[in-house]
C-alpha cells in the first residue's frame, strides 16, 4: 500500500515539476529578450574630438556610423571643441555628407560655443542638424554623470 501512494506522489511529483518547468521556459525567454532590448537600449556613448586632424575627424564619422548601425537606438553625440570646429564647418568640411547623414540617423553633433566664440564662427555657418552647447567640457561631464560611455578621439 505505502509503496502504490509513493508511487503515485513520484507520478505527480515529476507531472508538476514538468508542468512548472514548461511554465519557466517562455519566462525564462523573455527575460533574455528583455536583458538584450534594455541593454541596447541604454547605448549611450558622448565622443570628444579636439583635433582638426582629419584621420581623427574620419574615425569619429566612422565609429559613430558604426555604432548607429549595429545598435539603431543607441544615443551617440559628438562633441567638439579646440581645433575640430572645420569638421561640422559648412565651407570647410570634407564632410558635409557624412555629418547630415548621422545626424538623420539620431547622431548628435554638439559644438562648444566658447570655441565657437574664440574662433570666431558662427551658427549660420555650421552643416543643418549640428547644435551648440554653451561649454563642450561640461557637456562630456554631464553625460559621463548620467553615464554615458566616453571616447575620446586622438590622432
Amino acid at each position: 500500500m505505502r509503496r502504490r501512494y509513493f508511487s503515485q506522489f513520484l507520478s505527480v511529483s515529476i507531472i508538476l515539476f514538468l508542468i512548472l518547468i514548461g511554465m519557466q521556459v517562455p519566462f525564462i525567454q523573455k527575460s533574455a529578450t528583455s536583458i538584450h532590448a534594455d541593454s541596447a537600449a541604454d547605448y549611450e556613448v558622448v565622443f570628444d574630438i579636439t583635433s582638426k586632424d582629419v584621420a581623427a575627424q574620419q574615425q569619429v564619422i566612422r565609429e559613430a556610423g558604426l555604432i548607429k548601425e549595429a545598435h539603431p537606438e543607441a544615443k551617440v553625440e559628438v562633441v567638439l571643441y579646440g581645433k575640430s570646429l572645420d569638421l561640422i564647418l559648412k565651407d570647410k568640411s570634407t564632410h558635409v555628407e557624412d555629418v547630415q547623414k548621422l545626424v538623420s540617423e539620431g547622431v548628435a553633433f554638439r559644438v562648444c560655443h566658447i570655441a565657437m566664440d574664440h574662433h570666431h564662427i558662427t551658427e549660420s555657418q555650421l552643416i543643418k542638424g549640428v547644435g551648440t552647447v554653451p561649454d563642450g567640457i561640461y557637456e562630456i561631464i554631464s553625460k559621463q554623470k548620467q553615464g554615458w560611455g566616453y571616447i575620446k578621439i586622438t590622432p
